[in-house]
């Protein structure tokens, strides 16, 4: 099979399915312009997931915006650097049921079968391209370099989204609903330790999440803070571009060996995550965070099989200072001098760090508002996360917010302790998409109730229009 014949089965596979049938939401007037029924913000694997998974649903007034470059949405080209992806090859998060829609097709009908079975996992690059495949074939309503600013909500029940960017037609959009689907960091923020950020000018050091200019560090010593896949997947990248040594530093004595995602891929926790009560919840999230996820053994055996390579356990920083030529790292383990640091200390989650929700956050419940756990599994970080409805959607907490976050959806990895691996997760998008899209579906419905009752009262459109006019005979 070639692609062109894999674009043609994905058109004949949608139209059995009756694919893009009319749209049954009202559409809203507003003096101010245009209204869309949904705005999803990002236009990576989830928003492009939550947009195909509307128009299933006949919602086609719809927008899709991203900050980035088209082509480039996402992390896959910008700062992940994995060689492959982290997540089984098999899992199929995206195509919602339709068989010629998985990346396993689109992989085979460019290279075969065999080359399929020999894959281990897959390759990051092949991924995005996957996903521009995606977008294209799917002729999703995406608009790129657009950004969003603020979300103000007003009287009548719209949200005013305030964007920018090169590539916004123009200052504001409205819309009935929004979805954040903006990411493992759309959230909070990613995090960098004040110790550092504090301490030591901005060219000394970088996050994982920023872009990086491996070929200017050719020839310097390097030191990397954190010991999951990340840290691994710079320190690879630092020494394959003639980095002298990178020195990845990890908290812990021994690195993680367990990865808890592999269990719930097919223990049904990411399938029925929702059925838990709010301990179950905690008390799983708890663990999880705990546990940590581990660098993949690839990932492991790539970085550490350079020369240059040295990994410290038990060993925090205790301290930097910013030198003439560099970095002074203090650890329990002594005094160590580099050139850069590159901080792999992930991300932290909080509604009030995200500038778009300025005007609503105050509002939005926590898992500290809404549930005191064990003292032996409290985590600060986790009573920060957004408490939402199973649906995605931000409740409020207390009265005067309900009106101003009805129709926000949370789709992104802020949704992690209420609605499990299911949104910027590769493993539990197959299950949270549908679970999104049916709660988004469900509230413009019931937003439009009273009418649509009334529309149902009100038809009267015959449809049978055949008449009897042959004349019975009683004679016997």
């Amino acid at each position: 099979m070639s692609l062109e014949t894999l674009n043609k089965q994905v058109k004949t596979d949608l139209s059995y399915l009756g694919f893009g049938g009319p749209d049954w939401v009202q559409p809203t007037v507003h003096s101010d312009g245009h209204v869309f029924d949904v705005v999803i913000v990002g236009g990576g694997q989830s928003g492009l997931g939550a947009a195909f998974g509307l128009l299933r649903e006949r919602i086609p007034n719809i927008l899709v915006i991203d900050e980035n470059r088209e082509g480039l949405e996402g992390p896959w080209e910008t700062y992940a650097r994995m060689v492959t992806l982290r997540t089984p090859k098999h899992l199929t998060p995206l195509d919602l049921g339709i068989p010629s829609l998985t990346f396993r097709s689109w992989w085979e009908a460019q290279f075969g079968t065999e080359s399929w079975e020999a894959i281990d996992k897959i390759p990051r690059g092949d991924w995005m391209n996957y996903l521009r495949w995606y977008r294209k074939i799917l002729n999703l309503p995406v608009i790129n370099e657009v950004k969003l600013n603020l979300i103000e909500p007003t009287e009548d029940g719209i949200h005013r989204l305030h964007i920018g960017g090169t590539g916004a037609p123009t200052n504001e959009i409205l819309t009935r609903k929004v979805i954040l689907a903006t990411g493992i960091q759309g959230g909070g923020e990613w995090h960098v330790p004040p110790m550092i950020r504090k301490k030591l000018p901005a060219h000394l050091y970088a996050h994982t999440s920023e872009a990086i200019n491996f070929k200017a560090l050719k020839g310097k010593r390097l030191a990397v803070l954190g010991g999951g896949a990340s840290a691994f997947d710079n320190a690879n990248v630092a020494l394959s571009e003639g980095a002298a040594e990178t020195h990845v530093f990890v908290r812990r004595k021994k690195l993680p060996q367990v990865n808890p995602i592999r269990q719930m891929e097919v223990s049904g926790m990411i399938e029925h995550f929702h059925v838990l009560s709010d301990a179950e919840k905690y008390a799983v999230m708890s663990h999880f965070f705990n546990h940590n996820q581990p660098p993949t053994n690839d990932t492991f055996l790539r970085a550490s099989s350079w020369p240059g390579f040295n990994l410290h356990l038990g060993a925090p920083w205790l301290d930097v200072k910013a030198l003439n030529n560099g970095v002074a790292v203090t650890t329990p383990q002594g005094i160590f001098d580099f050139d850069f640091l590159i901080i792999s200390t992930g991300l932290v989650t909080d509604p009030a760090l995200r500038p778009e929700l300025k005007l609503v956050e105050k509002h939005i419940a926590r898992w500290g508002d809404c549930y005191n756990p064990p003292e032996k599994i409290e985590n600060p970080m986790i009573d920060e996360h957004p408490y939402l409805s199973p649906g995605f959607a931000f409740l409020s907490r207390d009265e005067k917010g309900k009106k101003m976050l009805h129709g926000i959806f949370a789709f992104n990895y802020s949704a992690l302790i209420s609605c499990g691996l299911s949104a910027s997760a590769l493993s539990g998008m197959k299950q949270g998409i549908p679970k999104l899209v049916a709660a988004v579906a469900d509230e413009l419905f019931h937003d439009q109730k009273n009418e649509k009752l009334q529309d149902f009262f009100n038809y009267n459109e015959a449809e049978f229009i055949g008449e009897w006019s042959k004349t019975v005979s009683h004679e016997v």
